[in-house]
């Protein structure tokens, strides 16, 4: 079933486009079996997706219509299968959003997004009319069980070459009642609006913030990514660092906590094509790290152009996701491996940062599953010319030395005269 709100204006930002002010509709979604409801979504969407034409690359926004409807793939799940709810819309285009649940949380585990390039309304001048799937496993959308996840700020996803973007969503899954639940589970990007009330005062004196410990330097790990027929696309070595700014239940305040990723705990997933690669890492239920990387086909050169992160740490209030998809870090030739020994940090947000350490990392171009000759980062190129800088000044300081020396010498032997 399908129902159609108000109109909702938002105001999306993008590297290509600038500002754009779009119009988007919130759809009512509802995934039934029987008489009961097992998802409900209430949400607005865009779709912002990169085509080739004949002239270079175009980037256009496809809005989720108010006319969307659910598709009969949509399952409530059972017998080993996962619940899933597919919204068609236009003229052969789908949103699906796969869900996965633990004893405590539920999710997004999957988003699929299917797009018609013969559909000229939306994409005209395509170079192809083929309909492109393209799917992510890092969607950022967790709630606690039997609450409904709400996320009024804008919520970008990024998803193969394409951006969708969600607001104003109200959703739930694995629903026990015909409606959505009255507790909710509320986005970290509504949270960071949300003022909490002064505490009442207190004649005792507070004890002092405990400061956490610093993690010291991070493992260093190795993953990779392999497309269907097994082959290996992407290849990574690298020490990661999370900076993460959230709420403590404990402290009752903001604070910045900063968590090393485990190697040894981290599982490896991800997918490739021509002109993107995506490395998911997965550490138990707690954290999410995605990773894009885009090549441009023109200059033969990729960066990473997308990270985000979903985590639900012990002292977070809520589950913390975030995601920036026009980044321009660790930009590589094709068939050459990136290179950076030294720390990097790589900021994504105000909230959330990355720190890299001893990485390597090839998108695109590898053969034999091996790194091709690496592209040092500037930093290490920095860091090994001071020790020459130093050395050629300490060796022409000694040069001066030794030629003083000669010349003293060879002037005190001319004041002797032979008698």
């Amino acid at each position: 079933m399908t129902r159609t709100c108000p109109f909702v204006v938002g105001i999306a930002c993008f590297a290509i486009l600038g500002c754009v002010t779009v119009v988007q509709s919130q759809v009512t979604l509802e995934v039934t079996e029987g008489n009961s409801t097992c998802i409900k979504a209430e949400l607005s969407a865009s779709f912002f997706i990169t085509y080739d034409t004949a002239n270079g690359t175009r980037t256009v926004m496809v809005p989720l219509p108010g006319s969307a409807v659910v598709g009969v793939a949509s399952s409530c799940g059972g017998d080993g299968r996962s619940p899933w709810l597919v919204a068609l819309f236009g003229d052969g285009h789908a949103l699906g959003l796969g869900f996965s649940s633990n004893d405590s949380l539920y999710s997004v585990a999957n988003l699929t997004l299917q797009y018609n390039l013969s559909d000229v309304s939306n994409f005209p001048e395509a170079n192809s009319t083929d309909v492109v799937t393209v799917e992510t496993t890092s969607v950022g959308m967790v709630a606690r069980v039997n609450t409904t996840y709400r996320c009024i700020s804008a919520s970008p996803v990024i998803v193969g070459g394409a951006t969708v973007t969600f607001s104003n969503v109200t959703m739930e899954a694995f629903m026990t009642g015909d409606d959505l639940s009255p507790n909710e589970s509320v986005c970290t990007a509504d949270q960071s609006f949300t003022t909490a009330p002064p505490p009442p005062p207190s004649t005792t004196t507070a004890a002092p913030t405990p400061v956490p410990t610093p993690p010291g330097t991070p493992s260093q790990g190795s993953y990779s990514v392999s497309n269907s027929n097994g082959t290996v696309c992407l290849l990574a070595r690298m020490a990661l660092q999370l900076n993460i700014s959230h709420f403590s239940a404990s402290q009752n305040q903001t604070i910045q906590e900063v968590v090393n990723l485990l190697p040894n705990q981290t599982t490896s997933s991800g997918s490739c094509d021509p002109t993107s690669a995506t490395l998911v890492l997965t550490q138990g239920n707690a954290t999410n790290l995605s990773f894009l990387f885009t090549l441009n086909s023109t200059s033969n050169r990729y960066h990473l152009t997308g990270l985000s992160v979903v985590a639900a740490w012990s002292d977070m209030t809520g589950p913390f996701n975030t995601s920036n998809s026009s980044l321009d870090y660790q930009r590589g030739s094709l068939g050459r491996s990136y290179m950076c020994i030294s720390e990097q940090t790589l900021v994504v947000d105000q909230n959330f940062s990355l720190n890299t350490f001893q990485l390597q990392v090839q998108p695109f171009g590898i053969t034999r599953g091996q790194f091709a000759q690496a592209e040092e980062c500037q930093l290490d190129q920095d860091n090994m010319l001071i020790p020459i800088v130093v050395g050629a000044a300490l060796a022409g300081l000694v040069l001066i030395v030794l030629i003083a020396y000669l010349i003293g010498r060879k002037r005190s032997h001319a004041g002797y005269q032979t008698i």
